[in-house]
């Protein structure tokens, strides 16, 4: 037997008329932006399957933009966030393609660029009630909802990796909660994603960065 929440039936707090087209959009943003360490410059937006048909109509693209500088999607900023992002020297522009249909019906790739002109590319997946997926990172599929706090590890694929990983966390008091490792083929690069329950130490990046083998370290609090 399974029991349907009153999140599930009433959705969402949000601004906005979809909860797949707005919320959705915004958190998938909204978890973007927190992957990238930088100050954002300049961001664009690929949209496929619904969301290039009404992104428009249905304020997604201002919920995508209102995400990416960081708001929820219940803040009423979002009604402003082009004036916004343009005070804030955000260079942002949105690209609908209704070529590619093998993809999730409300998907978007976010490929974000910093002051520096580093690059990060996530995309992720709306799929209803405000629920969304991240499912690319820089070209590697990954799989988590950002429901949990995370840690996501960019490293080489080499053994002793995991043991650091999970040490490092074990010698804080982080009680994992899932632990998955994504990466481009055996020995290339790869994303281990680690999900508590529990708020993550802001220093463990440094900890997990002791490792030669560990490139960079992105939280995703909660």
């Amino acid at each position: 037997m399974s029991f349907i929440s009153v999140f599930d039936v009433l959705g969402p707090n949000m601004i906005g008329p979809s909860s797949s087209h707005t919320a959705g959009a915004c958190a998938i943003a909204h978890l973007a932006q927190k992957m990238k360490s930088g100050s954002l410059k300049e961001v664009s937006f690929t949209l496929y399957g619904s969301f290039a048909k009404t992104y428009q109509g249905h304020g997604t693209d201002r919920a995508l933009l209102g995400g990416i500088m960081g708001f929820a999607a219940d803040d009423i900023r979002i009604r402003d966030s082009f004036d916004i992002a343009e005070k804030r020297g955000i260079v942002y522009r949105f690209i609908p393609d209704e070529k590619e249909t093998d993809v999730h019906p409300n998907t978007v790739d976010i490929r974000m660029t910093d002051e520096s002109g580093a690059q990060m590319t996530v995309r992720g997946e709306s799929l209803g009630g405000g629920k969304v997926r991240i499912v690319r990172i820089n070209q590697v599929q990954v799989d988590f909802t950002g429901e949990y706090n995370a840690v996501i590890i960019i490293q080489k694929d080499r053994p002793g990796v995991a043991a650091h990983i999970t040490r490092a966390l074990s010698d804080r008091g982080v009680n994992i909660a899932f632990m998955r490792l994504f990466r481009e083929a055996k020995g290339e690069k790869a994303y281990t994603i680690v999900e508590s329950d529990d708020r993550l130490p802001e220093d463990i990046k440094e900890t997990l960065l002791e490792n030669p083998n560990v490139q960079d370290v992105m939280l995703i609090q909660k």
